[in-house]
C-alpha cells in the first residue's frame, strides 16, 4: 500500500511540475496589449510607420527550458493600417499585399534561444505567398500575475526583412527596400 502511495504522490508530483514548466500562453491582441509594427523609409525622404491591426497567435514557454519554446503568430493582411485610407487601399491593392489573394501573413518559430533577458527567434515567414527563414531579436520583457488573476508574460522582438524576398516588385528606390518589424507580443496564459 505504502509503495502505491508513493508511485502515485510520484508520478503527480512529476505531472504539476511540468505543468508549471512548460505554458501556453494566447497573444492579447484583443486587450490591445499586443501590436505588430513597421516601418519603411520613404523614398529616403521620411519614414512610412504602420501596424497591423487584427492578427492572432500563441506562444509556449518554458522557464526551465526556453529552447524548447514555440510562437506562432497569423495576421490578417487587410488590417494594415499606416493612419491614411488611401496610402492603405494601395498598400492592399496588386502593387504590394494582393490582400485579396494573400489574406494571411504567418510566423512560426523553428528555434528559441534566450541568453539573460536577451532572445533571438528563428521561423519561417510568410507574406504575399512566399515563405522564408528570418531571424527575431528581442527581450524578455517580464511576467507575472495580473490584476485580473491571471498570469501573463511579454517579449518584444524586431526583424528586418528585403520586399524583394517576396515578391514586392514595385520599384520606390534603393532606400525603400527593407521593411522593420516590430512585434510587441503579451500573452495570456491558458
Amino acid at each position: 500500500m505504502k509503495l502505491k502511495i508513493m508511485i502515485l504522490t510520484g508520478l503527480l508530483t512529476l505531472g504539476l511540475t511540468t505543468t508549471v514548466q512548460a505554458a501556453t500562453y494566447d497573444i492579447d491582441d484583443k486587450g490591445a496589449h499586443a501590436f505588430i509594427q513597421f516601418k519603411v523609409s520613404h523614398l529616403g525622404y521620411s519614414w512610412l510607420l504602420g501596424r497591423f491591426n487584427t492578427f492572432d497567435g500563441t506562444f509556449t514557454y518554458d522557464e526551465k527550458n526556453p529552447s524548447a519554446s514555440k510562437v506562432q503568430v497569423v495576421i490578417d493582411t487587410a488590417s494594415v493600417d499606416s493612419n491614411h485610407a488611401l496610402r492603405d487601399k494601395h498598400i492592399r491593392s496588386k502593387d504590394f499585399l494582393m490582400v485579396d489573394r494573400y489574406p494571411e501573413a504567418k510566423f512560426v518559430s523553428t528555434s528559441f534561444t534566450e541568453n539573460a533577458k536577451d532572445i533571438e527567434i528563428k521561423g519561417k515567414f510568410t507574406l504575399h505567398g512566399i515563405t522564408k527563414d528570418i531571424v527575431l531579436k528581442g527581450k524578455h520583457i517580464g511576467a507575472g500575475k495580473d490584476p485580473w488573476g491571471g498570469y501573463r508574460r511579454g517579449f518584444e522582438a524586431w526583424t528586418n526583412i528585403k520586399m524583394k524576398d517576396y515578391g514586392f516588385l514595385m520599384d520606390l528606390g534603393p532606400a525603400s527596400q527593407n521593411v522593420e518589424l516590430y512585434f510587441s507580443i503579451e500573452g495570456i496564459r491558458q
